[in-house]
């Protein structure tokens, strides 16, 4: 069997896609991610290969869409990746129906330009503030399936990603990847596309024993220093990308 090849690659999303979590100071924002982790794998042994990251934190699905899609196919990708809904999942009222047809669309505009589209379930952490979250997650992780089916998009499937679920894998604020989370994730991206790729499992490093208490005392500083200001950001119609840029608009090489 043939090995994929791609030359073109586009990524759109939020803060995961932008690459939060995964802290490089040589990096455009500062951050490497998944995305950028991905880009390396596909560029290995080529020298045409150009990418672009125009993912931003905070952006909704209708603010990807509205703001980053247009600009993307403008690239002339071969490959776009397009990940996001984890902000609308987290308001209190959602239409998933709404969301999932606004990247049904989206994935139509990228069929007619001739790029292959990756798309993403949600995982969800097996305990912890956001388990109450795990149904809608369904839902629209079902929904997604059947864009996925129709329009012959890849699906990257998250939910089943069940190593996920070691905090290990999380940053401290237990929304965004740890730059462990960050490298499985785009293993396990390369691994869907069938890339062949030398990205070999991290070593993780030992769990932290924890009594009840500092579990306690860690739960009360994670919501004073990420739940509170995110609560207060969304009560004053502020995000967390306001005045942010893309980080890689254009085609370059990684």
């Amino acid at each position: 069997m043939l090995t994929p090849s791609y030359s073109r690659y586009v990524a759109i999303g939020d803060s995961w896609t932008e690459g939060l979590g995964d802290p490089d100071q040589h990096r455009p924002n500062g951050l490497r991610g998944w995305a950028d982790r991905v880009a390396e794998g596909l560029a290995a042994g080529r020298d045409d290969f150009r990418y672009a990251n125009l993912a931003i934190r905070g952006r909704t699905i209708e603010e990807i869409i509205d703001q980053q899609l247009a600009p993307a196919l403008d690239l002339g990708p071969d490959l776009l990746s397009l990940q996001g809904a984890g902000n609308d999942l987290l308001h209190l009222r959602v239409d998933i129906d709404a969301l999932v047809e606004s990247i049904d669309a989206a994935v139509a505009k990228a069929n007619d330009v001739g790029a292959r589209v990756v798309l993403f379930t949600h995982g969800v952490p097996a305990a912890g503030p956001f388990r109450a979250l795990r149904g809608r997650i369904a839902v629209f992780n079902q929904l997604l399936r059947e864009v996925v089916d129709n329009r012959g998009a890849v699906l990257v499937d998250n939910w089943r990603l069940h190593e996920a679920t070691d905090p290990r894998y999380w940053d401290v604020d237990r929304i965004h990847p740890s730059p462990f989370g960050h490298h499985l994730a785009a293993v396990h991206v390369l691994n869907t596309l069938g890339v062949r790729h030398d990205n070999e499992p991290l070593a993780l490093p030992d769990p932290a024993a924890l009594t009840r208490r500092q579990r306690l005392l860690a739960d009360v500083e994670w919501a004073r220093n990420f739940a509170g200001p995110w609560i207060h950001r969304r009560l004053t119609g502020r995000s967390l990308g306001d005045g942010i840029t893309a980080k890689r608009p254009v085609l370059a090489p990684i």
